[in-house]
């Protein structure tokens, strides 16, 4: 249960870019559109001076680009054991728990390692708005993937 729990999880954060799809709109398109609501988003919770900007968004792009990458990685290893945990050994089971834990930890050790550097750029408070922001962005785009899912269920039972 663990395993399909974790994967529910992730697949609903990383897969909302097809759920909140717009018509004619790429993949690459609407990540864009979605990187910029959230940019813009931040930067009002924050509420971002020009000079905070300038210095917070260069470092905040980095520490974005590596937890991505980790979060990637998350998805696809949730991803390759999607529906197979039955058919697997004990072994092979908590090998996927193991690796989800690595990287869950990969994730905490790149906060570490960006938490002095955006209190260098930023006063406290700030940065503790910034890592409650992330998580209300994300809570606001489930719900609009849950709006848009129950609008496109209503859509098609008409």
């Amino acid at each position: 249960k663990l395993i399909y729990t974790l994967l529910f999880a992730f697949l609903c954060l990383f897969s909302y870019e097809s759920v909140i799809a717009q018509p004619g709109g790429g993949r690459g398109e609407r990540m864009k559109d979605i990187e910029s609501m959230k940019i813009a988003f931040i930067t009002k919770r924050l509420s971002l001076t020009p000079e905070e900007a300038k210095v917070f968004w260069p470092v905040y792009d980095e520490y974005s680009t590596e937890m991505k990458s980790v979060r990637e990685n998350r998805v696809t290893n949730l991803k390759e054991a999607k529906g197979e945990i039955d058919n697997l050994t004990d072994k092979e089971v908590d090998n996927i728990i193991a690796d989800d834990i690595a990287l869950r930890q990969q994730e905490v050790d790149i906060l570490k390692k960006y938490h002095p550097r955006f209190k260098q750029v930023l006063p406290i408070k700030k940065v503790a708005k910034l890592f409650k922001s992330e998580e209300e962005f994300k809570r606001e785009l489930l719900e609009k993937i849950r709006e848009r899912k129950a609008q496109n269920k209503g859509g098609m039972r008409k």
